[in-house]
């Protein structure tokens, strides 16, 4: 039981980092958004979850670096953006477009 709270509280931290990291976005320079960017990109699959949630709800400039972010992640956001699109059809033609940068990086 110990272990699934420490699981569960530890993904809550995550989902809260990755959180605090995209709001400074909005009022971040250029070097930050390219530096929030970068460490979201090495906190790597841990942050997918909560990349695809923002997604869904951030605009603007905020959602091109979330997307670019899963593109540079890669194949571990796959399932995440199919789970998504299955249950928010708005964001289906966004999910399949983010699956086929990633697979075309992949290929590459």
């Amino acid at each position: 039981m110990q272990a699934v709270l420490e699981k569960e509280n530890k993904e809550v931290v995550m989902s809260k980092s990755v959180v605090e990291l995209i709001s400074k976005l909005d009022t971040a320079d250029v070097k930050t958004k390219n530096d929030i960017e970068n460490v979201l990109v090495d906190i790597g699959e841990n942050a997918v979850p909560e990349l695809v949630n923002q997604l869904q709800v951030v605009t603007g400039k905020i959602r091109g670096v979330v997307a670019m972010t899963l593109i540079r992640i890669g194949e571990p956001s796959v399932d995440f953006l199919r789970k998504a699109a299955l249950t928010n059809k708005e964001f289906e033609w966004v999910a399949s477009y983010l699956i086929e940068e990633i697979k075309g990086s992949c290929a590459a």
